[in-house]
């Protein structure tokens, strides 16, 4: 008997191809994801523009660059239902195999669904820096908060997934005839950020250091490394960027200037604050906000951003005249 109870498990798993994640019964999401095609290897699933649980938690970007070999994702969305409804849109124009995830940064909104790949056999790449999210408390919180939140498309089932392998540096690989590099920003939007630039395409995938049509989400964010990656960024000649929030962006440096300028606007304000001895809701309320206040997230976000960045920038201060 229990012969044939392993042949026929064994019989199921050659029919799934070694897809474990078949078996898995991921609570339907009822978002509307489509792929968008932007170049001959690129696609992505664009997110509603929102506080991270808004739409079902689907609220951010992810991408897919398709080879004459396989699939390469990069990040996964922010529940395991989202992913496996990327999957199945995947599925609709490709049975290549998934073998990579390379995810932008270890936020909540990005990883939950890193489940359903790694189930299929990806491995997953991350930046150096992953690896203190987590190890943190505020990892475990977040996952607590979101099972709350986000309940029932994140739950008990829901875990977090380590990489299989952390980015150090960054390096260019080629894969199906495709070339892609991964560029390491640091510590800037998270504890460690990265980017991938389809070399083949020249579309770059950005991830969170560019947030397209909305006010971004600073959280710990060390801002001064984050504006200085925006004004190199500038200056680099792409045919489309994909932001980790909002719309392709078919001007690139458009997309890049409006988050560089909001940055650098959130720094002189409370740099200005800081060398006058102004209090934070002092210059808060002091200050034009009129070229932000129209976009979508700055009710929710901004204050928060700025006290942030009110606190970063006295912290730098302090920093600077004890060196």
């Amino acid at each position: 008997m229990k012969f044939y109870v392993v042949a026929l498990l064994s019989l199921l798993l050659v029919a799934c191809d070694g897809d474990l994640s078949s078996s898995k019964a991921y609570v339907e999401t009822g978002v509307k994801m489509s792929l968008v095609k932007v170049s001959d290897h690129t696609w992505y699933v664009a997110g509603e523009p929102g506080v991270a649980t808004d739409n079902e938690g689907f609220i951010s970007n992810a991408g897919v660059v398709i080879t004459d070999e396989s699939v390469i994702i990069f990040d996964a969305l922010g529940t395991p239902s989202l992913a496996q409804k990327m999957l199945e849109e995947i599925r609709k124009i490709t049975n290549k195999p998934i073998t990579k995830v390379i995810v932008s940064h270890y936020h909540a909104d990005h990883i939950y669904g890193l489940q359903v790949f790694k189930g299929l056999g990806a491995k997953i790449f991350a930046p150096a820096g992953a690896d203190e999210y987590l190890s943190s408390e505020t990892s475990l919180e977040r996952l607590e908060e979101r099972r709350f939140s986000l309940s029932p498309w994140v739950n008990e089932e829901t875990r977090l997934v380590k990489p299989d392998y952390y980015y150090e540096k960054g390096e260019s690989f080629t894969e199906g005839g495709v070339k892609l590099t991964v560029s390491l920003v640091g510590a800037a939007h998270s504890d460690g950020d990265l980017t991938l630039y389809v070399d083949t395409d020249q579309v770059l995938f950005s991830g969170d250091i560019i947030f397209e049509g909305r006010v971004a989400y600073l959280g710990d964010a060390d801002t001064r490394h984050w504006l200085q990656t925006l004004e190199r960024m500038e200056t680099s000649k792409l045919k489309a960027l994909i932001p980790g929030h909002g719309q392709v962006a078919a001007d690139p440096n458009q997309a890049i200037g409006q988050t560089r300028r909001y940055l650098a606007f959130l720094r002189k304000i409370m740099a200005d604050a800081f060398e006058n001895l102004q209090s934070f809701d002092e210059v808060y309320d002091e200050a034009d906000w009129s070229d932000f206040s129209d976009l979508p997230a700055f009710n929710e976000a901004n204050r928060r951003n700025a006290f942030q960045v009110f606190l970063s920038i006295e912290r730098e201060q302090i920093e600077e005249v004890q060196q």
